[in-house]
């Protein structure tokens, strides 16, 4: 607890929470507010926490549509307690690191979703051309307390650092303005979450090794590769039994499967076959489908916004999207997205010029010749079929894209996957 509370520490996971952003809690603080709270009451909090009388508020309900239906509940903790969290998790991770298994990639220091997908390829390469793929029913929703509380006593004896961990989990939801009490679950959204949730499954991980299976898991996102079929619905069923049974969690029958990793997704990629036997990696179709339906929504055309405003946001997605994907295999998808995101743009372009003056101005602009301009300006095509009309490819070209805030996704994703 002294290292928890102790100035380095804190100030340390107020940083934190300062860079990660996100919203108030119930109380309305936001993180500006944080640091006048901080400067009036900063010794009465550290006080509370040493001598056991702090109690964190409820956390706020937020629920995040899922791609493929329903809801993704999330717990939004107040900006103190996000940062106590993160003061406790700052010394924790440390010391339950070590305990952790080398297929475990999720919420760690130094692992990522890349390095899992890695393993799966690897491990298909190697034989295992079959795969269990786990699905946990609102798993952070559904932990134990008390098996929860029983895996951090075998590493943690201090009592109140125990303590402040069941407040934190007892804590409740607000869900409309009513408290509702949280007698199961880690609630995803506070700093604290992640390591619980693989300190939980933890567990789950030694008795895969203990009975030599091969397995990737990302949080709860489990694959157990194994070299048949038949072995591959044996260890569906005793994972199943192992789970529910001494770990108190639901595995979601209609999701969990056995079959192929050429077909089944993994944290939104998918294997293919290649020359030799072997497999590399590919973004799945659901993840692919996804991606096209986010570019069409940003590119719509009935927006009333900048060009320059709609590329900002744009870039924003591109970015994230291709700093996750850039390790699979996809030049060719890419290219066409880039070609049609391209002609989305223009389409956007010779929307808003509206006008046939305006619209033979601008073609004078970008290069064409004044009679071709004034001719295309009256033109009868619609705006999806000029977009990609001889005029706009040759005024709105790709240097013209990037000159107005285009960032290329070809390009980028050439130089990104040329590092991965």
């Amino acid at each position: 607890m002294r290292r928890i509370v102790s100035r380095g520490n804190m100030v340390q996971a107020y940083k934190q929470v300062r860079k990660n952003g996100g919203a108030p809690g119930i109380d309305g603080m936001t993180l500006d507010g944080m640091k006048q709270y901080l400067s009036e009451h900063y010794e009465s909090l550290i006080r509370s926490i040493e001598d056991g009388t702090y109690r964190p508020l409820p956390v706020r309900r937020v629920e995040i549509p899922k791609p493929d239906g329903g809801v993704r509940l999330l717990g939004v903790p107040t900006v103190i307690d996000r940062m106590v969290q993160q003061a406790v998790a700052q010394v924790l991770t440390p010391i339950f690191e070590r305990t952790f298994s080398e297929n475990s990639y999720g919420f760690r220091p130094g692992r990522s979703a890349r390095q899992a997908i890695r393993k799966a390829r690897d491990l298909y390469n190697e034989g295992y051309r079959y795969v269990v793929d786990l699905d946990l029913s609102k798993y952070f929703d559904t932990i134990n307390h008390e098996l929860l509380l029983n895996m951090v006593r075998e590493e943690v004896r201090d009592k109140a650092v125990i303590r402040l961990i069941k407040q934190f989990l007892k804590s409740g939801v607000m869900v409309n303005g009513v408290l509702v009490s949280t007698e199961s679950g880690s609630p995803q959204g506070g700093p604290l979450s992640p390591l619980l949730s693989n300190i939980y499954l933890t567990k789950f991980d030694k008795e895969m090794e203990k009975r030599g299976h091969k397995f990737v898991r990302y949080a709860d996102d489990v694959n157990v590769y194994v070299r048949s079929r038949r072995s591959a619905q044996r260890v569906l069923a005793s994972c199943k039994q192992y789970l529910e049974a001494k770990l108190k969690l639901k595995v979601n029958e209609k999701k969990s499967e056995a079959g192929s990793p050429l077909k089944l997704k993994f944290l939104g990629f998918s294997l293919y076959p290649t020359k030799g036997g072997k497999a590399s990696i590919r973004i799945h179709e659901k993840s692919i489908d996804r991606f096209k339906f986010k570019i069409k929504c940003l590119l719509r055309r009935n927006q009333g916004r900048s060009i320059e405003n709609v590329l900002e946001k744009l870039n924003l997605y591109t970015r994230g999207w291709l700093n996750y994907y850039s390790i699979a295999d996809a030049k060719s998808f890419i290219q066409r997205m880039n070609e049609l995101i391209g002609r989305k743009i223009r389409a956007y372009i010779w929307k808003q010029w509206k006008r046939v003056k305006c619209r033979a101005e601008n073609l004078r602009r970008y290069g064409i010749h004044e009679s071709k301009a004034w001719q295309w300006a009256n033109t009868r095509q619609g705006i999806w079929r000029m977009a990609g009309a001889w005029a706009m490819t040759c005024s709105i070209t790709s240097k013209q894209l990037e000159l107005l805030g285009y960032d290329d996704i070809l390009r980028r994703y050439n130089a990104l996957h040329s590092t991965c």
